[in-house]
């Protein structure tokens, strides 16, 4: 069994500064009480053991984090797949540098497990493509990743 470490490792930052992640945010929804799993890219390492995410303001994550903090971050990185469980907080209920109605939430990070089946690694890391304008995106991407540095 691996070992628990309470800091994201150096590869695990280096993945996560690259800002084209594919990672899975699972918080408690606020009426059912069960888990539930939302996709994000916009997050980012504000340190070893804080990380930052913008959200659209209206989505339900927000109102999941304020009844319920803790969290769940399942991520691929340096040839596996890391669960990081965590305290969560609505930092910003919105990011005023950013054209679109966005939130900050920051994840206090407790526990950093690998969670990768025994005798396999990840050979390729998930693509994701934007299925918008690319310029655009790009653009927003860049605008969501400032504001996040910046909270």
């Amino acid at each position: 069994m691996a070992e628990t470490m309470t800091t994201l490792s150096e590869p695990i930052l280096e993945q996560l500064k690259q800002h084209e992640n594919f990672v899975i945010l699972n918080t408690i929804d606020s009426e059912t009480g069960c888990i539930t799993s939302s996709a994000i890219s916009w997050i980012t390492p504000h340190s070893p053991t804080k990380l930052r995410i913008a959200v659209d303001a209206r989505s339900r994550l927000i109102t999941n984090v304020k009844a319920d903090r803790r969290v769940t971050l399942s991520l691929f990185a340096a040839g596996s797949f890391y669960a990081v469980q965590g305290t969560a907080t609505v930092l910003h209920d919105r990011l005023e540098e950013v054209p679109i109605k966005l939130a900050c939430i920051e994840v206090e990070v407790e526990a950093v497990r690998d969670a990768m089946y025994y005798g396999s690694r990840i050979s390729a890391m998930p693509e994701v493509e934007k299925t918008y304008d690319k310029r655009a995106a790009d653009k927003l991407d860049a605008q969501v990743f400032a504001a996040l540095q910046k909270a």
